[in-house]
């Protein structure tokens, strides 16, 4: 599902399949430059981009200088939408939430629950495509966090045949809500709203990466600039309590050689409201968005921001290395599923348990990879 349907947002051009996730091929732009190693108490890493590896084939052609033409070209006319899609992206949230905001639901939730933490997860899906995973993950931010709060964003869960699905969790006590994104409200007072406005209005090309996929980027952020608290992408299953986070982002990959990051991801971020730093990735979305590139205005965008905030003065944050979000890199997570063949196989699953055990907070499952795996014994 490319989410379009769940959002109300029907685009005529359609998503195309990435052979490769968002977040796997390293994204280098003009005028990257690496950054000197933190200094700080606490567990940070410099920013360092790296140059992409000769065999990443996919790519390359994004590397490349485009061709130079003197011949004048026509005045670029903007994007149009059939007039079902405007009345769709404008008129969305009138028919569910008049009388009754986003705001104020998302409100009264908080002020009627005492949560001791506030997670956020959205779901871009139709109700069908939830599996017991995604259910999982729910139960282990409870497992994990039994005071927090959870919010989920979708429309097709904050439904009569969602809320069934949810309601166990409501009758154990957990604080959970469903609420359809109202992105008017949602956006305002922040760059999303202006890009929204110019989305709305044929002004941006969405591209053919999934729409929804790019809108779940922009709202995770600017759900923490709003409200702050703890997001998570619904194949991140949570480990331990999240309490002594804060202003948190993790690693991906690293460099062995410099002990410096290489990429950052998006699918786990905990944050105060208003911070510095989620004001400057919602910024970068706006000011550079590219709906035909994967990652770009997700893994790639928060690997830009940090590489040129760090060591700025006003940006406090820490990046935690992968162990703590990603402890097992997305081309050996059917490993983890997979019963060991041999004995180097065993010794491996063995060691990396334990380390999971011990330094990780949350898993990533890269569902894209792992979602029809198997587990075995």
């Amino acid at each position: 599902c490319n989410g379009f349907s769940v959002f109300y947002i029907n685009l005529s051009v359609p998503a195309k399949t990435s052979p490769e996730p968002a977040n796997l091929l390293p994204e280098i732009l003009p005028g990257d430059k690496p950054v000197k190693k933190l200094s700080s108490s606490s567990v940070m890493y410099a920013v360092k981009e790296e140059n992409p590896s000769l065999n990443l084939k996919t790519h390359l052609s994004l590397l490349q200088k485009p061709n130079i033409s003197m011949v004048s070209k026509p005045e670029k006319q903007p994007h149009r939408f059939s007039p079902q899609t405007l009345k769709a992206l404008q008129l969305r949230t009138t028919k569910r939430t008049k009388g009754f905001t986003f705001s104020t639901k998302l409100r009264a939730f908080f002020q009627n629950s005492n949560c001791k933490l506030r997670f956020f997860m959205t779901w871009i899906s139709s109700l069908h495509s939830l599996s017991h995973r995604e259910l999982l993950v729910i139960e282990s931010v409870f497992k994990s966090n039994p005071k927090a709060c959870l919010v989920i964003v979708s429309t097709s869960l904050d439904s009569p045949k969602g809320n069934a699905v949810l309601k166990p969790f409501l009758n154990m006590g957990f604080n959970l809500i469903t609420v359809s994104p109202d992105f008017d409200s949602i956006f305002k007072h922040t760059y999303a709203e202006t890009w929204f406005n110019r989305l709305k209005t044929g002004n941006i090309n969405p591209g053919e990466v999934s729409l929804g996929q790019n809108l779940s980027n922009l709202l995770r952020l600017v759900l923490l600039y709003k409200y702050g608290g703890v997001y998570i992408d619904t194949d991140v299953i949570v480990l331990k309590s999240f309490n002594n986070l804060s202003n948190v982002i993790g690693a991906q990959s690293m460099n062995i050689e410099t002990k410096t990051w290489s990429r950052l991801n998006n699918a786990v971020l905990v944050f105060d409201k208003h911070h510095p730093l989620l004001y400057k990735f919602i910024q970068e979305f706006a000011l550079t968005f590219d709906g035909n590139k994967w990652g770009h205005n997700g893994p790639y965008l928060v690997s830009r921001v940090v590489g040129r905030v760090t060591n700025r003065p006003g940006f406090n944050f820490t990046v935690l290395p992968p162990p703590a979000f990603y402890p097992v890199d997305w081309s050996r997570i059917r490993s983890l599923f997979r019963g060991p063949n041999n004995g180097i196989q065993s010794d491996w699953l063995r060691r990396k348990l334990e380390k999971i055990r011990r330094q990780s907070y949350a898993v990533h499952l890269w569902n894209r990879q792992s979602k029809d795996v198997r587990v075995e014994e």
